[in-house]
């Protein structure tokens, strides 16, 4: 009897724990972490000279200006800028009407001092410089100004895009 009632409880367990687990078909794939998204890293090995020489290529055929944007993967804000640019459909569409988006690296790994040294000082990062299509700078934007707690306030990154962005006849 002893092992009858073990056999019962031991199958009454089983198909307990059996009818709360999902069969292979319907099981759920994990989702990746909402922090999570597809982003162009911050590159040292990159050479901004090069990838400058090809933005303001693309952007004297294209009539668009170039953002320079200094930072590095070491740099939270910088996350959070592309992050705002994921998650803000209306902002990345005017960022990528109007400009040639370049990242520069900065980091201890490689400053680019060199290349940088031709831009005004930086005081912090992530810092975007804003060029003509012919390369010529135009703008220093230290993001600060830019930020609202923990990440960019719409209106003011909406604002400092079209203030910046080129004139729709300078494209023709």
């Amino acid at each position: 009897m002893g092992k009858i009632l073990i056999a019962i409880i031991f199958l009454s367990l089983s198909a307990f724990v059996a009818h709360g687990q999902a069969s292979p078909a319907e099981k759920v794939v994990p989702q990746k972490r909402i922090d999570e998204f597809p982003r162009e890293k911050f590159d040292p090995v990159r050479d901004p000279k090069a990838d400058l020489e090809q933005a303001v290529g693309r952007a004297k055929i294209s009539g668009k200006r170039v953002i320079l944007d200094v930072g590095g993967e070491w740099c939270g804000w910088c996350k959070y800028m592309d992050k705002f640019f994921y998650q803000n459909a209306n902002i990345s569409r005017i960022r990528d009407e109007n400009f040639i988006w370049v990242k520069i690296n900065y980091s201890e790994e490689n400053g680019n001092i060199p290349f940088l040294s031709a831009y005004p000082a930086i005081s912090g990062y992530p810092h975007l410089f804003v060029l003509d299509s012919d390369g010529t700078l135009l703008h220093s934007q230290p993001t600060d100004a830019l930020e609202e707690e923990k990440g960019y306030n719409l209106a003011k990154f909406t604002e400092f895009l079209k203030t910046w962005s080129p004139r729709k006849e300078a494209a023709k």
